[in-house]
């Protein structure tokens, strides 16, 4: 049986508003809050500098893009660099005129960018339209050391091998899969999911268990912690097509046979809860998914359907 190796993780979930740096003061209250109660990793959610934009379909919206490395960047690896921490920020990112990206940051304790990693899968539903903001990730990325990665490519840091997906990407297996088939340690999700306030009751809560529970299955299919940090808080619909989103935040952290470690509520909240990562070798030994499954089989899965 492997012995424990504990690491600290927090998440801070918050509501967002019109303002950068409103939004970006907030999360600097719950990463400081974090690291005082010895957080070692901390992560944000999804597009925390803003608003979700993405309710609908505006050009001048794209004006809220900025370059990587950039301002976001400086500020949250001065942060890292300061606290001693591992952080993961959420941006969008101008990569070139017209090609912007929703991709997830990791600022190394020194403050250095370990590596980033641009959303693969990209909704386009109603409230959701990030087919128009957001390119999915390149195939293959050039990370700050020169080195060529997957698009599905855990990045390494002084706390482990980090396997950061966006949002949309949680509700396919096949991207956790393939994190946890290039060694992540752990599974992290920055999120913005959301209710309509249209939606009945008894729909809503369906929405948000087969959220929680697709997120637990990742965990128990590939043996890792997951950690999911989600906003909250009512944003309108500026275009009034629709009722706006009511984030319902319920952050978490599940363990490797998908057992609760740590969640949050409906309100802000930073969550900070101690990580086995050790746990995962012995639950791999009880449950050896991996050493089962049937790769030669498997073809059809790089088809679209199979007719």
């Amino acid at each position: 049986m492997s012995s424990a190796r504990e690491l600290r993780v927090g998440l801070v979930q918050q509501p967002c508003v019109g303002n950068r740096e409103q939004n970006l003061a907030t999360s600097e209250a719950g990463i400081r809050e974090a690291a005082q109660m010895g957080a070692r990793l901390v992560l944000l959610q999804e597009l925390h500098t803003s608003l979700y934009f993405c309710q609908h379909e505006a050009t001048d919206l794209f004006d809220l893009a900025e370059p990587i490395p950039g301002p976001s960047t400086q500020d949250l690896s001065g942060l890292a660099r300061e606290l001693g921490i591992v952080l993961v920020g959420s941006l969008f990112e101008r990569r070139a005129s017209g090609l912007y990206h929703n991709t997830a940051v990791v600022l190394e304790a020194d403050g250095s960018l370990a590596g980033s990693y641009r959303k693969m899968h990209i909704p386009d539903d109603p409230g959701y339209y990030e087919k128009f903001y957001f390119t999915p990730g390149d195939a293959a990325q050039r990370e700050p050391s020169g080195d060529i990665r997957g698009g599905f490519a855990p990045i390494s840091t002084s706390v482990g091998r980090l396997g950061v997906l966006v949002c949309w990407d949680q509700w396919y297996p096949e991207a956790a899969r393939l994190m946890a088939l290039a060694g992540a340690d752990l599974l992290l999700y920055p999120t913005a999911i959301g209710w309509s306030p249209a939606d009945p009751a008894d729909e809503q809560q369906r929405q948000q268990e087969a959220w929680v529970t697709v997120q637990r299955a990742h965990a128990v299919a590939n043996g890792l912690p997951v950690l999911v940090a989600n906003r909250v808080g009512f944003e309108a619909d500026p275009s009034g097509q629709t009722s706006g989103s009511r984030f319902w935040g319920h952050s978490f952290v599940a363990g490797p046979q998908g057992e609760f470690l740590a969640c949050a509520g409906e309100g802000a909240e930073v969550l900070v809860v101690d990580v086995d990562l050790a746990r995962s070798e012995n639950v791999r030994r009880w449950w050896p998914f991996l050493r089962d499954r049937r790769v030669d089989a498997y073809a059809d899965l790089t088809r679209r359907f199979v007719d």
